[in-house]
């Protein structure tokens, strides 16, 4: 890939509240995007929704990294579990409506754990809010434990990682319960519980539950990060060049 059109992916943070709010991000998710052929800005939960419009009219592809939980009854999602650990306020209506534009604007992007619930949300899915009392399955998904998923053979996540199963690292007590009925599930764990999702018909739209930017580099999961890349630097050029693009597509 040429460096000029090396495409640019946001990364929306975390955000630490209190007197001087500010954006924390793990270098991790950057460094794969990086590795991946993209050059990653972090994205502060800041302004409304024109200021987001105009972000995402300047980048290629967005990461929703992963964080904390949901405020559900913020959302009129229903109350909010006790042992739910909410992002802040702000946090969480900058990043609903940042996935509701990037949906809107059809803008490649790679949800990851917290960024794949919000994608599941938005897209008008619902969530177990604490797996423990929620979920008849018994095997564990918080602190990092490594676990197997089942990739869905007709799904674009399988044409990604191209492997049929993935040894995924997984931090998260909440999960996907279902999915919008224009969405499609990529993946499952060993006892059914949704581990990835996708939306038919998006440039590349990919939701995993798992860390890929933590599984050891030269896996299938490195794959993930630079079809998200491809996509972004196919939208990149055709943003640049309109009318070279609509020949070759001719």
């Amino acid at each position: 890939m040429i460096d000029r059109e090396r495409p640019l992916v946001a990364i929306n943070g975390e955000m630490i509240d209190g007197q001087s709010p500010a954006v924390t991000l793990k270098n991790r998710y950057a460094d794969a995007v990086l590795k991946a052929g993209g050059v990653p800005v972090v994205i502060p939960p800041v302004g409304g929704p024109s200021d987001i419009a105009r972000l995402l009219e300047r980048v290629d592809g967005l990461v929703l990294s992963g964080g904390d939980d949901f405020d559900t009854a913020r959302m009129g999602l229903g109350p909010t579990h006790p042992a739910a650990k909410p992002v802040p306020s702000a946090k969480q209506d900058f990043d609903v409506a940042l996935a509701q534009a990037a949906l809107e604007a059809r803008i490649p992007t790679l949800g990851i754990c917290y960024g794949m619930q919000l994608l599941g949300l938005v897209g008008g899915g619902a969530l177990y809010q604490h797996l423990p009392e929620e979920w008849q399955g018994k095997n564990p998904h918080s602190g990092g434990v490594v676990h197997q998923v089942e990739i869905e053979r007709d799904s674009l996540l399988a044409r990604v990682v191209d492997v049929p199963s993935l040894d995924v690292v997984s931090r998260h007590h909440q999960a996907v319960r279902t999915v919008g009925s224009a969405w499609k599930i990529g993946a499952r764990d060993a006892e059914g519980l949704v581990e990835a999702l996708e939306l038919p018909g998006h440039p590349f739209l990919v939701g995993v539950q798992w860390h890929p930017e933590l599984a050891p580099e030269g896996t299938p999961h490195d794959r993930l990060f630079r079809a998200l890349v491809f996509a972004a630097a196919t939208r990149s050029i055709a943003r640049r060049y309109p009318r070279e693009t609509s020949r070759i597509g001719s």
